[in-house]
């Protein structure tokens, strides 16, 4: 399948292993992405933020309590302090780059977390010669214009909070939306609270664009067949067991071994 982005030039639906598959234990390892690969995801969704001198990692929360027990965030520790800290007692924090040279097939999605990280992350990728198997993400659309401006057009983004929902209006109303060039897909929950999102008309619209749909956090096999039905372009699920076998039972290709 031929696409302008090589990010996505892969077989639809897309199964993405969310934070290398969160529900399994560990999450945004090294240890996380071997095994979802091993069990043939080749797209991984990942969280990036900035050490305090710049390094970025690979790491969802702002701070360490809720994986290592201790308080500090992030952006306040440097490389070399962070790299002694163990999640769940075991597993390093890895550095983007180490992630992106241990595994030259797989593409990520990479979601910037803060302020501060846009600079690093970028430079890593391209120093790493990855802008074609990368997508940038982040919930702010102000983030994103700064990783788009600094990335350019080549390397494929998806759309902030504000993006989305007029992307959602857009479905409803029929109006054409003007978006940046490198927006390749809109990255959505089900709903935002009450509110959904998700629906055939979403779905429709957003192909009318040239966007693919890609939805997020979905673990339970029923929900994912209905999305399949709906025609979504990816899902990214903490559960790898049960969107393989979703997968496997539908006759889908693109997990490897499925």
């Amino acid at each position: 399948m031929d696409h302008p982005y090589p990010y996505l030039d892969a077989p639809v639906p897309i199964a993405f292993a969310h934070r290398g598959g969160a529900a399994d234990g560990l999450e945004n390892t090294a240890e996380a992405f071997g095994r979802s690969v091993a069990l043939g995801y080749r797209y991984v969704e990942t969280d990036v933020h900035a050490t305090a001198d710049g390094v970025p990692v690979i790491f969802h929360d702002p701070d360490l309590r809720r994986l290592t027990g201790r308080p500090e965030r992030v952006s306040q520790l440097s490389w070399a302090d962070l790299a002694s800290v163990r999640v769940s007692g075991a597993a390093a924090v890895p550095r983007l780059d180490e992630v992106l040279h241990a595994w030259p097939r797989v593409r990520f999605n990479i979601d910037v977390k803060a302020d501060g990280g846009e600079e690093p992350t970028v430079r890593v990728i391209e120093a790493a010669g990855a802008r074609d198997r990368v997508l940038l993400a982040s919930f702010s659309d102000a983030r994103l214009a700064r990783i788009r401006a600094l990335a350019g057009p080549r390397v494929a983004t998806s759309m902030g909070m504000r993006a989305v929902a007029g992307l959602r209006v857009a479905s409803l109303t029929g109006r054409r939306m003007r978006l940046p060039e490198s927006v390749v897909a809109a990255q959505v929950p089900v709903r935002y609270g009450r509110l959904p999102v998700v629906d055939a008309r979403l779905v429709r619209h957003a192909h009318a664009q040239g966007l693919q749909v890609h939805v997020w956090t979905i673990d339970d096999p029923a929900q994912m067949h209905a999305l399949l039905d709906l025609g979504v372009d990816g899902i990214m699920t903490d559960r790898l067991d049960v969107l393989r076998e979703v997968f496997r039972q539908r006759g889908l290709t693109s997990l490897d071994n499925s």
